[in-house]
C-alpha cells in the first residue's frame, strides 16, 4: 500500500471525494487513511445478508441504480450541508479493465447544493487485487491511493456539471498515469 497527497484533503468542512472504481476494496481504500469520517453510496441491492449489515454499519447511503434516486441525493446534500465528507464513484460501476471511464456529471449539483469542495482520488492496483470477475481478492498486488488537489466550493459554483465531470475525468486519468509510472507499470492509453 502506498498513499500520496493526504495534505490535499481538508480536515473539516463539506467535501465530496470523487474516485475511480476498481474493486470492492475502494470505499475502504478511500477512507481508511483520513482523520475524518467518510460516507459512501452503495447500490441498494447490496443491503442483504451479512454484507448488508456491514455496509449499514459504516454510514453508507443506499442508492437505486438506473434511476434518479431523489432520496439518496437529498441524503448526500444533507451530509454535505452538515460539513461531512462523502465519497462518490461517478463511473457508476467497477471498471472492466482498470481504466477510468468518463464520469457521469450529476455530482456537480450535489457539490453546489451542499456547498462542498471536491478532492479527486485515484486508486491504482485494486483492479489487479480484486477485479470484478473474481470472487475473492488476490494478495500481493501493489495498490496506490492518491489524493489530488482540492477544487474549492467557489470554483465548483462557476463550473457546469459537464465541465466539472470532464475536468475530473481528465485529472484522475492523469493521476493514474503518474501513479502507474512511479510504480513501474505501463500507463493506460485513453
Amino acid at each position: 500500500m502506498k498513499v500520496e497527497g493526504l495534505e490535499n484533503v481538508p480536515e473539516d468542512g463539506s467535501l465530496l471525494m470523487i474516485s475511480n472504481h476498481q474493486s470492492f476494496l475502494d470505499p475502504m481504500l478511500c477512507g481508511v487513511y483520513l482523520d475524518r469520517p467518510v460516507s459512501f453510496l452503495a447500490r441498494d441491492t447490496l443491503y442483504k445478508g451479512i454484507f448488508g449489515w456491514i455496509i449499514r454499519s459504516v454510514d453508507t447511503i443506499p442508492v437505486k441504480r438506473g434511476e434518479a434516486d431523489i432520496g439518496a441525493m437529498k441524503a448526500v446534500i444533507e451530509k454535505l450541508k452538515n460539513g461531512r465528507c462523502v465519497c462518490l464513484f461517478p463511473e457508476g460501476t467497477r471498471t472492466q479493465d482498470g481504466r477510468i471511464s468518463a464520469f457521469k456529471p450529476g455530482f456537480g449539483l450535489l457539490c453546489r447544493r451542499g456547498g462542498a469542495a471536491v478532492v479527486p482520488v485515484v486508486i491504482d492496483g485494486a483492479f489487479e487485487a480484486w477485479p470484478r470477475h473474481k470472487k475473492f481478492f488476490t494478495r500481493g498486488a501493489a495498490i496506490t491511493v492518491s489524493y489530488g488537489k482540492c477544487i474549492t466550493a467557489e470554483q465548483v459554483k462557476d463550473m457546469s456539471n459537464e465541465a466539472l465531470a470532464d475536468e475530473l475525468t481528465v485529472s484522475l486519468r492523469r493521476m493514474q498515469s503518474d501513479c502507474r509510472k512511479r510504480s513501474g507499470k505501463e500507463p493506460f492509453e485513453y
